[in-house]
C-alpha cells in the first residue's frame, strides 16, 4: 500500500512557542511536513530558522491554508479572527493556541460546520482535558481553576491596567481575579488560555470557574483543577516551565505537535 503524501503544516506565528514547533517538525516527525510559516520580522526569523526561505516557504498569514492542510495559530490576539477565518473558509484544520480568542469568537465555530473546516484545540499547558471530556459526557456539576503565576507572568493584562493593578515588588501572593472563564479570558487574553481550553471541553466558560493569582514564591505556571461529576471527583495539578515568553509554558510546543502527531499516527492514545 503506498504511503500517504505528509500532512502539510503552516504556522502563523514565529514567537517562542512556535519557533519551538517548528524546530520539532524540521527534525523530523513521520506523517508531518513543516511547509510554510507567516512571520513579522523576516530577518530575525531566518536568524533563528535558517531554512526559511529555502524547505520552508514564507507566507502572508491569511495565505497559508492555500499551501497548507493544517495552520497552527501562534498569534498576537488581534491577529486571531482573520487568520481563523482564512483557514476555515479553505476548509482547512485550524489549530488555535491563542484558545481565549475562541470564546470571543464563537461564531467561528458554526462557520467550520457550514465550510467544512475543523478547529482542534491542543492540550498546551493544562492537564487532564480527556478527563474532563470524558466527564462531559455525563453530568459536570463544577469546575474550578486555580492559577497561580509569577508575577512577571500576568505584567500588561487588560484586566490589570484596566484596574490600576501594578504587580511590581509584590512580597506576597495577591489574588488579582475570581470569576468565570469567559470573564477570565477576556482580562487576561494571553495569559490563561488553558482555562478557555479547560472550559471548552467540560461546561462551559460561563460556568467555568478561575482563580488568577500572581505570586512571588512560584517559579512555574501552576494550574489546579477540581472536577465534580456525576461519574468522578478529581483534581489535577500542573507546573509547567515558563517558556522565553513567561506567559506561557515549555510545556505547550510539545503538546502541540503531540497534537498534529495524532493526526497521522496508526495509534492514538487517550480520546
Amino acid at each position: 500500500m503506498p504511503n500517504k503524501p505528509p500532512l502539510r503544516v503552516g504556522l502563523a506565528g514565529l514567537g517562542a512557542v512556535g519557533l519551538d514547533v517548528a524546530r520539532r517538525l524540521i527534525a523530523g516527525v513521520p506523517g508531518l511536513k513543516l511547509t510554510a510559516v507567516a512571520v513579522r520580522d523576516l530577518d530575525k526569523a531566518r536568524r533563528a530558522l535558517p531554512q526559511l526561505g529555502d524547505s520552508v516557504a514564507v507566507r502572508q498569514a491569511t495565505k497559508l491554508a492555500e499551501d497548507c492542510d493544517v495552520v497552527v495559530e501562534c498569534l498576537p490576539p488581534a491577529l486571531f479572527r482573520e487568520v481563523a477565518i482564512s483557514v476555515i473558509d479553505n476548509g482547512k484544520l485550524f489549530m488555535p493556541l491563542s484558545v481565549a480568542q475562541l470564546l470571543e469568537n464563537e461564531d467561528l465555530i458554526a462557520r467550520a460546520k457550514a465550510k467544512g473546516a475543523r478547529i482542534l484545540v491542543p492540550t498546551g499547558a493544562l492537564i487532564g482535558l480527556d478527563a474532563v471530556r470524558g466527564a462531559a459526557e455525563g453530568t459536570i456539576h463544577s469546575i474550578r481553576m486555580v492559577t497561580r503565576k509569577p508575577p512577571a507572568g500576568l505584567e500588561g493584562a487588560p484586566y490589570l491596567r484596566e484596574r490600576g493593578i501594578s504587580l511590581a515588588g509584590i512580597t506576597a501572593p495577591l489574588k488579582v481575579f475570581d470569576g468565570n472563564a469567559r470573564e477570565g479570558a477576556r482580562g487576561f487574553p494571553t495569559n490563561v488560555n488553558v482555562a478557555a481550553a479547560l472550559s471548552l471541553a467540560g461546561i462551559g466558560p460561563d460556568r467555568t470557574q478561575l482563580e488568577i493569582w500572581a505570586d512571588p514564591n512560584v517559579t512555574r505556571n501552576t494550574h489546579t483543577i477540581t472536577v465534580d461529576a456525576d461519574t468522578a471527583r478529581f483534581t489535577m495539578t500542573i507546573e509547567n516551565v515558563p517558556s522565553e515568553n513567561p506567559r506561557n509554558g515549555k510545556s505547550v510546543a510539545p503538546s502541540t505537535v503531540a497534537a498534529l502527531r495524532a493526526l497521522v499516527s496508526e495509534l492514538k492514545v487517550g480520546s
